[in-house]
């Protein structure tokens, strides 16, 4: 028997009509049209349909679309900050390369939004702890962590100016430690 849920999603308050056995991550993609988050492994071994509800980052497969009802959900396409900015996790990824086939990325910037709204400056160590449970088949991670290193450094900067996604004054995909200067 299908159940009427409305749930707030990227701040947009949605009613979603959804089987009781509908797994959060098929409602966002079939239902609500969210695609943007990936069905990888469908049994949360993956981390590619991580997305953040009430304010957690959770494998969106393991969770039953009906118990999302009046929940606050936030998903890839809830990150961009405004439609001409990007977030700075994404404006990171893009410009150091965090990036290869992008099928993974949608959850690893979804988790690395989690780590950073807990922690804005994380160490190495604790960004991998962060993303450890998000596989990507295609980097050795190096590129990922630098540009969530990279996003908290700007975040951080940023944090009183009220634009997290301010113009950079440094030359497109290079860090200082990439261009010697660190």
């Amino acid at each position: 028997m299908k159940k009427v849920i409305t749930t707030t999603i990227n701040c947009e308050e949605r009613e979603l009509v959804v089987e009781p056995f509908h797994s959060l991550l098929d409602a966002l993609r079939n239902t609500a049209g969210l695609t943007g988050t990936k069905k990888g492994c469908d049994v949360g071994d993956c981390g590619a349909c991580t997305v953040i509800l009430d304010g957690k980052p959770v494998c969106s497969c393991l969770v039953l679309a009906a118990e999302t009802d009046g929940a606050e959900i936030t998903t890839i396409e809830g990150l961009q900050t405004a439609p001409d900015k990007l977030h700075p996790l994404q404006d990171s990824f893009m410009m150091l390369g965090g990036a290869q086939c992008g099928f993974c990325t949608p959850g690893i910037l979804m988790m690395a939004k989690a780590l950073l709204d807990e922690n804005p400056d994380p160490n190495d160590d604790e960004i991998r702890f962060a993303i450890a449970g998000n596989i990507c088949r295609c980097t050795g991670y190096t590129k990922i962590i630098d540009a969530i290193r990279d996003a908290a450094l700007h975040m951080r900067a940023h944090s009183g100016a009220g634009d997290l996604s301010a113009e950079r004054s440094r030359p497109a995909g290079l860090s200082a430690k990439q261009r010697g200067q660190a």
